[in-house]
């Protein structure tokens, strides 16, 4: 199945969610709307022509001057060896959207990371607390306006 085929299998099924595509280049992908997400999700899984069946990675991108996050999920069938990122643009102010945990299991770990490192909070994720930073660390490192602490504990940090 071409990328063009899929694109089209995916605007029928979330048409008023769908925004834009690019079918063509390194890295295709469907734009869609957050609320959506989760449907579309479910559907590129569990629709036999499609068959994605691996979520490889969520990456979350800082978008300070449009004051939005761009979420990035990178979905591969094994079965037909077909790639494509599935993308949301979500409020910096308020970032939220729904876990896809439930149709992934190996995105809790990424949702995880995502909230830890940006502050995208999941809903309905399975275990929404961070990985790779302390419980209490104030802030999100990988946002570009973040400040780096200077101390943390009593201990000195560097710059």
């Amino acid at each position: 199945m071409l990328t063009q085929d899929i694109i089209k299998l995916i605007q029928q099924q979330a048409a008023d969610g769908f925004i834009a595509a690019a079918a063509d280049g390194l890295h295709p992908h469907v734009r869609i709307r957050s609320e959506r997400l989760l449907e579309v999700c479910n559907y590129i899984k569990n629709e036999p022509q499609l068959n994605f069946n691996l979520l490889r990675c969520i990456s979350a991108i800082d978008r300070p001057q449009q004051a939005l996050i761009e979420l990035s999920y990178d979905v591969l069938s094994i079965q037909f060896n077909h790639a494509l990122a599935i993308k949301v643009l979500i409020d910096r102010a308020c970032p939220e959207t729904d876990s896809v945990s439930c149709v992934w299991p190996a995105a809790d770990w990424h949702e995880r990371e995502a909230f830890d490192l940006m502050g995208v909070i999941f809903k309905n994720h399975p275990d929404p607390r961070r990985i790779l930073m302390p419980d209490d660390w104030s802030g999100y490192p990988l946002r570009k306006d973040y400040q780096d602490l200077t101390e943390y504990h009593g201990l000195k940090l560097k710059p």
